[in-house]
């Protein structure tokens, strides 16, 4: 027997997509989000980022990476249903 073995990024972002996989494909950040994700690449690039702030990114880029799955999941969903 075969179990699959699932990340929490990979149970997450299967929750997700079972909500309303439109919903999810449809969902971006809030504009005061990206902003903040827009000014740490920045500064990361220029001045580079206190340990604070390298945590901050680091969880946004964990975010960035469920959604993508949620994203990668609801396609495949949507694939399915349209079958």
């Amino acid at each position: 027997m075969f179990v699959e073995n699932l990340s929490v990024f990979d149970e997450l972002a299967y929750f997700l997509a079972s909500l309303s996989p439109k919903k999810v494909l449809a969902y971006k950040v809030s504009p005061k989000a990206q902003e903040r994700v827009n000014f740490l690449m920045d500064k990361n690039k220029i001045s580079g980022l206190s340990a604070s702030e390298h945590e901050e990114m680091e969880r946004y880029m964990v975010v960035e990476h469920i959604i993508q799955l949620a994203k990668a999941k609801s396609i495949q969903r949507l694939n399915i249903q349209n079958k």
